[in-house]
């Protein structure tokens, strides 16, 4: 693209496959746990829990936020944090992913790595994200919120008031 000239959205490109990466955010620090799986299982998830397992020190509580996926729900999990009473998982409700604050390092990541590249496989995929992961690991910065709570669900409530004239 030339400077000043507007991003074309095409469908006309190849996919050379995809990945599915795990991440997990210290949000104290800014440091990133990352792994690039070829699915999303049970199995998969589960072999990450054992990587942050193995990542953060013990005797510190361990909060997991994530999504409903039916594979953060499973008896294989269920079973597995049953044996580790210092994690506590945290389900976000359906379509507010934006509260999890891994996603706005999901967001940085693809806007500084992955959005116009060319990966010609899905090895190089991945490792641009390692790449990417090392790189935020080597200077990490804790995200933090600009806004309180209360200024937060302010603005939710003008906007349904705004939207649904409920006055609630």
């Amino acid at each position: 693209m030339r400077p000043g000239q507007a991003e074309r959205h095409t469908h006309d490109y190849v996919r050379h496959g995809t990945t599915d990466l795990f991440a997990a955010l210290d949000i104290c620090s800014g440091r990133v746990v990352g792994e690039c799986r070829a699915r999303h299982t049970a199995q998969d998830f589960r072999a990450f829990l054992d990587t942050i397992d193995q990542t953060v020190p013990e005797g510190l509580e361990v909060h997991v936020v994530l999504d409903n996926a039916a594979t953060h729900k499973t008896p294989l999990i269920h079973r597995w944090l049953a044996q580790r009473p210092r994690y506590h998982l945290h389900f976000t409700p359906t379509s507010a992913s934006w509260l999890n604050m891994v996603e706005g390092w999901f967001a940085l990541l693809t806007r500084r790595q992955l959005q116009r590249g060319a990966f010609r496989s899905t090895h190089a995929l991945e490792m641009a994200i390692r790449r990417y992961i090392e790189a935020s690991n080597a200077d990490p910065k804790p995200f933090v919120w600009t806004k309180t709570a209360g200024d937060i669900l302010d603005s939710v409530k003008r906007f349904c008031q705004r939207t649904s004239n409920s006055h609630h």
